[in-house]
């Protein structure tokens, strides 16, 4: 009799992973203080202080192909007061600005484009009061780092 070959068939398996990431660690929280007109809480003012934190961007897929969009970044200001004491944030608006690793000062809505690495950036909040002055008591608001 012959010998008869036989035939086989194997799924092989191809893997490519292409995790991407951005993360954002929170290095120190901002400080408000009030302009001399008591019509403005900035973080920019004598005694303020900017929000900072530390972003580290990373994906293979970008590195692979050389994209340099791979992820932007911006600083969205709050609709309103986490907490503010009574009135104190009737007609309020909010600004926010941002610098990555000291560089231009940019609009909080102005996203910027990263490249894979790790960045310093430095943010910025005023709330502003359409007329009058804000009222005495503790304030809290909260700016939203977008990286996406």
């Amino acid at each position: 009799m012959a010998n008869r070959l036989a035939a086989a068939l194997a799924g092989l398996l191809f893997a490519a992973p292409a995790h991407a990431a951005c993360t954002i660690v929170i290095d120190a929280s901002g400080v408000m203080v009030p302009s001399p007109s008591i019509t403005s809480l900035n973080s920019t003012g004598a005694g303020g202080g900017s929000a900072r934190a530390t972003v580290t961007t990373n994906s293979a897929l970008c590195s692979i192909l050389g994209l340099r969009n791979c992820y932007r970044i911006s600083v969205v200001a709050p609709a309103g007061f986490q907490s503010a004491p009574a009135g104190g944030g009737t007609g309020v608006t909010f600004t926010s600005s941002y610098q990555i690793g000291g560089g231009a000062l940019l609009l909080g809505l102005i996203p910027t484009t990263l490249l894979n690495g790790t960045y310093t950036v430095t943010a910025d909040l005023t709330a502003s009061r359409a007329s009058g002055v804000f009222p005495a008591g503790d304030y809290e608001a909260v700016s939203t780092l977008r990286c996406e």
